[in-house]
């Protein structure tokens, strides 16, 4: 009797399970729209976010729509520095939650909304860098007396990286995610709540 290759056997498994054509097209859709989603981002001066949309055939516009919202809404995050690109993105995530939006007023509350986040993302990056100073004058101390045993064991100058310190770096990592959370807490709210305004569930 012939062995059966993986193929075959992987074949046999799955020739009962049926396709089901509307899930597929709708997933298709999805794509389409974070495809669309996706060059409109990349040059939000050239691609005509809203017109790309309107001419996605209305039986498959919603899960288009729906792929969109997931590419702009990925895009809101806690940022790692003061960066002037990312400011031109969350512009262009603004207007492209504008064309999505359905609820009454419903661009007028996203304005109001991202002008909100836009302090919000801006006061994260100042406790950031708060608490970042406060740790490590906190821990300068016991850095030091680390620093004084290991000279005195080496008999030269000795500079420890803090990061590289575990002691340190499980005691940063502790505080700075505390903050993090509470910020992501309330980035994820706003998430909803844009969602919300689209027409969308929570995400």
């Amino acid at each position: 009797m012939p062995i059966k290759s993986a193929l075959e056997i992987a074949m046999e498994r799955t020739k009962d399970l049926k396709v089901d054509p509307i899930a597929l097209a709708a997933a298709e859709a999805k794509q389409e729209g974070k495809r669309i989603a996706g060059e409109y981002l990349a040059d939000p001066a050239e691609v005509d976010f809203k017109a790309k949309l309107a001419a996605v055939p209305k039986d498959r516009r919603e899960a288009a729509r729906e792929g969109a919202f997931e590419v702009l809404a990925s895009r809101l995050q806690l940022p790692l520095s003061a960066d002037g690109g990312a400011e031109a993105e969350f512009a262009a995530v603004e207007e492209g939650l504008k064309a999505l939006c359905t609820a009454p007023f419903g661009e007028k509350r996203v304005r109001e909304l991202f002008s909100q986040l836009g302090g919000f993302l801006k006061q994260y990056l100042d406790d950031a860098k708060k608490v970042d100073e406060a740790i490590r004058k906190q821990y300068a101390p016991r850095l030091k007396a680390k620093e004084q045993e290991m000279a005195a064991r080496m008999g030269r100058p000795v500079r420890i990286d803090p990061m590289s310190d575990p002691e340190f770096a499980a005691f940063y990592k502790q505080n700075v995610g505390q903050m993090k959370a509470q910020y992501q807490g309330a980035l994820d709210q706003a998430k909803d709540d844009l969602a919300a305004l689209c027409g969308f569930g929570a995400r």
